[in-house]
């Protein structure tokens, strides 16, 4: 395996590192993804990318950075579905039960395309240490705020209840990440679908919107 890097270190030193970074990340998704985070050692993670221990610890730091650069990977990319979601022709003027469920339709289908990451995200990081938990609190305070500016844009359009919705938000941020931590845990895989639409359900509920209750 070594050898391979020696190879691989021929080039540009930042293509290189990046090759490097990469094989690492798909070594992670797999060994985390399918035998667990707890259960995979530094060395096994680094023979199944083919790069040295010493690569791991100059790029990532430790197994641990490794899982929060794949967790931040995973997640990134959910957050970007959701923004592109919103570019959609006619958002605007979608009812609030609409818009939510087109956001975590997309949400939902970026983030579980592959089990292994959505195993990551949702089970893996839990619980590893106060680092990892900083990391995911950090996460967590972001779609606050951008699931905030979704209801207030419902109290503004009428469609939920006239108050500060910001604590409603932050307990469901967490909701959801038991919810998409639960289907993730189960033996049969949910369709994509059906989770996005309990998550719709759940949204629409705390922030008392009328399409809910006649739902």
């Amino acid at each position: 395996m070594a050898d391979s890097w020696t190879v691989q270190r021929t080039g540009p030193g930042d293509a290189a590192r990046t090759q490097a970074r990469e094989q690492l990340l798909e070594a992670a998704r797999e060994l985390y993804g399918v035998n667990g985070y707890r259960e995979t050692a530094e060395h096994d993670v680094c023979a199944a990318a083919g790069v040295p221990v010493e690569v791991l610890r100059q790029e990532y730091g430790s197994r641990e950075g490794l899982l929060i650069a794949l967790h931040n990977r995973v997640t990134t990319t959910g957050l970007r579905a959701m923004e592109r979601a919103l570019l959609i022709e006619g958002i605007d003027t979608c009812s609030i039960a609409d818009r939510v469920r087109l956001l975590f339709d997309a949400y939902v289908e970026a983030v579980t395309a592959d089990p292994r990451e959505a195993r990551v995200t949702f089970v893996e990081v839990l619980g590893v240490s106060a680092v990892v938990d900083e990391h995911c609190k950090l996460w967590r305070a972001l779609w606050t705020e951008f699931l905030t500016g979704e209801a207030e844009r419902a109290v503004e359009r009428g469609e939920a209840e006239d108050r500060d919705h910001r604590v409603d938000v932050m307990v469901m941020v967490g909701a959801v990440h038991e919810l998409m931590a639960h289907h993730t845990r189960r033996s049969r895989r949910a369709r994509p679908g059906e989770v996005s639409g309990e998550l719709t359900e759940l949204a629409l509920t705390m922030l008392g919107s009328q399409r809910a209750v006649e739902g």
